[in-house]
């Protein structure tokens, strides 16, 4: 069965965008870079991978799922679908004006289950917080970019849902020069 895998950068304080959704503080030059190039490229929005010269195509990702404040910056700069290479879904309650290529739900978390009976690879996490929270009991793993920044205030990992101790189990833990630690989690079973 497919898996829902929230795969995310985020500050030492648990947030993964300041208070207006900034996320420029997150380091994008150093040695982590590699690595996150090689093992998720398909994660790449269309406009970035075309300017680094990288191939788009599904990997270990064939779907991707973010709330309508994920898909903002994208629609703010004139690229209606960020990831055509993968199915998008978004989870908004405000449809209107996007992209005939965007699958659009108001209920993630019967989509996110009815999508993971369905064959194909992985489901990616996009963000954000709020989707997260409210998805959490369906996340199957964790891959955290824990990024060495404080946010102070934001847009927090799990951002809105209610007290609901959930256990994941660390699989691996990366630190790169950067100070960029890639770590993954599985849900504790």
């Amino acid at each position: 069965m497919r898996e829902l895998v929230y795969y995310v950068a985020v500050s030492l304080d648990g947030f993964i965008a300041g208070p207006d959704g900034e996320t420029d503080a997150f380091p994008v030059e150093g040695d982590h870079m590699r690595t996150l190039l090689d093992e998720f490229p398909e994660t790449l929005p269309v406009h970035v991978a075309e300017t680094l010269g990288i191939p788009l195509a599904a990997g270990r990702f064939d779907t991707v799922i973010m709330g309508r404040n994920t898909l903002a910056p994208a629609l703010e700069i004139g690229v209606p679908s960020p990831y055509p290479h993968l199915r998008q879904v978004v989870a908004t309650h405000r449809p209107h004006g996007l992209s005939a290529e965007l699958d659009v739900t108001d209920e993630p978390l019967r989509t996110v289950r009815e999508l993971k009976t369905e064959p194909g690879a992985d489901l990616w996490l996009c963000g954000g917080g709020q989707l997260a929270g409210s998805l959490l009991p369906e996340i199957d793993r964790l891959i955290l970019k824990r990024n060495p920044v404080t946010f102070g205030s934001g847009l927090p990992l799990f951002g809105g849902s209610a007290y609901t101790p959930r256990s994941f189990d660390l699989g691996r833990a990366r630190a790169f020069d950067s100070g960029v630690v890639i770590e993954e989690y599985a849900a504790a079973r």
